[in-house]
C-alpha cells in the first residue's frame, strides 16, 4: 500500500459560492471530499500547508490522508482551482477510492546519475522529450515519479519507454508505440555567421560603455 501524505482539514458548513467566499475571507481554502458511494464532506484547508503540498512533487499523483476531526479519508486530489491573477488556491476536490479503483495519472520523470553519462561529460545536452508519463494504476500502487538512469549513455543515445521498468500493477496508457523519453544530443555549435553577430554585439556594447565613460569624465572636468 502506498504511503499516504497526511493533511489536516476542518469541517465547513454551507455550500455554494457564498459559503466558499466566506471560508476564503476567514483565511482558509474550501475543499470537498467525495466518491466511493459515500456522502460528500465539505472541509477547509490551511493555505500554508496546502502551499507546502503544492510545492512538492506530484500533487495529483499522491495519496492523501485527510484528517477531519479524527476521521481519516484516503483520497486523491482530482481538481485544483486557482485565482487567474494571483494563482492563489481557491478550491480543491478530493476523491475517495476503493480497492478496485483504477485511475489515469501523469507521473513526473526524474533523471539520475548524470555524472555517470559519458555523453554529458563530453558536453552533450540532455534533451527531455517527455517530462511526464501517463499511467493507469490503483491509487495505492501509484508511484510519485518514474526514474531514468543515465549511467553509460553517450551522445546519440536515446531512452525509450521500453528502457524503463515500471512498478508492479502499473500500466502505460500509450501501448501502441515505444515513445522517446529523452536523448543525449551534441552541444549546439554556433555558425560562423552567428559568431560574427555575437562579436559585433560585444564590440558595440564595449564601444557604448567607453563612450559613456568618456562623457562621465567630461562632465566631471566641466565641474
Amino acid at each position: 500500500m502506498a504511503q499516504a501524505t497526511p493533511i489536516a482539514a476542518e469541517p465547513r458548513h454551507g455550500s455554494g459560492k457564498g459559503a466558499a467566499r466566506a471560508v476564503r475571507r476567514a483565511g482558509r481554502v474550501p475543499a470537498v471530499i467525495y466518491g466511493n458511494k459515500q456522502d460528500s464532506v465539505l472541509v477547509s484547508l490551511d493555505p500554508v500547508e496546502l502551499h507546502r503540498q503544492l510545492r512538492g512533487p506530484g500533487f495529483f499523483s499522491r495519496v492523501f490522508e485527510v484528517d477531519v476531526e479524527g476521521t481519516k479519508h484516503r483520497v486523491l486530489a482530482r481538481d485544483l482551482q486557482l485565482d487567474p491573477v494571483t494563482d492563489r488556491p481557491l478550491h480543491v476536490d478530493f476523491m475517495r477510492f476503493s480497492a478496485t479503483t483504477r485511475v489515469n495519472v501523469e507521473v513526473q520523470v526524474i533523471f539520475e546519475n548524470e555524472e555517470e553519462s559519458p555523453g554529458l561529460k563530453k558536453g552533450g545536452v540532455l534533451n527531455v522529450v517527455s517530462h511526464t508519463i501517463e499511467l493507469i494504476c490503483r491509487p495505492d500502487s501509484m508511484p510519485e515519479s518514474i526514474t531514468v538512469d543515465l549511467t553509460g549513455l553517450d551522445i546519440g543515445d536515446t531512452v525509450h519507454i521500453s528502457d524503463v521498468t515500471l512498478p508492479p500493477e502499473v500500466e502505460l496508457t500509450i501501448t501502441d508505440r515505444d515513445f522517446t523519453i529523452a536523448t543525449i544530443v551534441a552541444p549546439t555549435l554556433m555558425t560562423a555567421e552567428e559568431e560574427e553577430e555575437a562579436e559585433a554585439e560585444e564590440g558595440a556594447e564595449e564601444e557604448a560603455a567607453a563612450e559613456a565613460e568618456g562623457e562621465s569624465e567630461g562632465e566631471a572636468e566641466g565641474e
